[in-house]
């Protein structure tokens, strides 16, 4: 209880920390919503005819996949920039001389991703309701399937990036080392570009990581069932979807356990 009760006192420090960092609040919370409506007005001409989905408008069709980039950007990138930040100017160390557990620690940074990643969703979903008129689920079998699709997405995006934190050598590399391939994966995981019509390689690559999964995920919230049959696999795969994000948390876990560390190796 102790260590609960201290990690969810260090999840107030991380989020005022993290509102304090104007760069950051822009990223998380208004880069997604700037590139929803960015794709609703140019691809807004390709929604509407005969042939589009009822209901299907280009804001609800690039919401899914916006949902899953600002996933990817509160939980495994700033994690892993934050982290690799921290253990280069010594934040690391001197928490590691306080009495504060290991855990404690941990459980601050999830909790902090937890609620940014929730805030910038509501902000998102707003936007979309509100601005571009997106009809969002009205049952409570697509919201179940979010928050779980949504909470496993947020737990693998923050474990993975601790782990990965640890392969960051200082905080200089730290942006473009972590910024560099989630922008690739986001090219070729059905979020800028629709997965279907990538060539089939590159669908082999993209699913071997979880960005792939958390966007179908969201698909199956946000689109009519009727559009499954446009999956590679003509299903959500649900079932899939859970293994895979589970799988990369546990080997996330692994990782970080094994090659954590809370001092910087840059020379003195």
């Amino acid at each position: 209880m102790r260590t609960l009760t201290l990690g969810i006192d260090r999840t107030g420090i991380e989020l005022r920390e993290f509102v304090r960092e104007r760069e950051a609040l822009f990223f998380v919370f208004l880069f997604p919503v700037l590139m929803l409506a960015l794709f609703s007005a140019v691809f807004s001409n390709q929604f509407g005819g005969a042939d589009a989905a009822p209901g299907v408008n280009a804001a609800r069709h690039f919401l899914p996949a916006m949902t899953a980039a600002g996933l990817l950007l509160t939980s495994f990138q700033s994690m892993a920039i934050g982290v690799a930040t921290e253990r280069d100017d010594g934040t690391l160390k001197r928490l590691r001389g306080t009495p504060l557990p290991a855990a404690s620690y941990f459980l601050g940074k999830i909790g902090m991703v937890l609620v940014s990643s929730a805030a910038q969703f509501g902000l998102l979903i707003l936007v979309a309701w509100a601005v571009f008129r997106v009809q969002l689920p009205s049952d409570a079998q697509h919201w179940l399937t979010f928050a779980w699709t949504f909470a496993l997405g947020v737990g693998t995006g923050t474990i993975c990036g601790i782990a990965y934190s640890s392969f960051i050598p200082n905080a200089r590399s730290a942006t473009p080392i972590v910024v560099a391939p989630a922008l690739i994966l986001q090219f070729i995981s059905g979020v800028y570009l629709s997965y279907p019509d990538l060539p089939r390689w590159l669908q082999q690559i993209a699913a071997v990581f979880p960005l792939k999964w958390i966007a179908q995920g969201e698909r199956s919230v946000f689109l009519p069932d009727s559009l499954r049959s446009q999956e590679v696999a003509h299903s959500w795969q649900h079932a899939e979807t859970a293994l895979v994000l589970g799988g990369w948390s546990l080997a996330a876990l692994v990782v970080a356990l094994l090659t954590f560390r809370w001092i910087s190796k840059r020379p003195a």
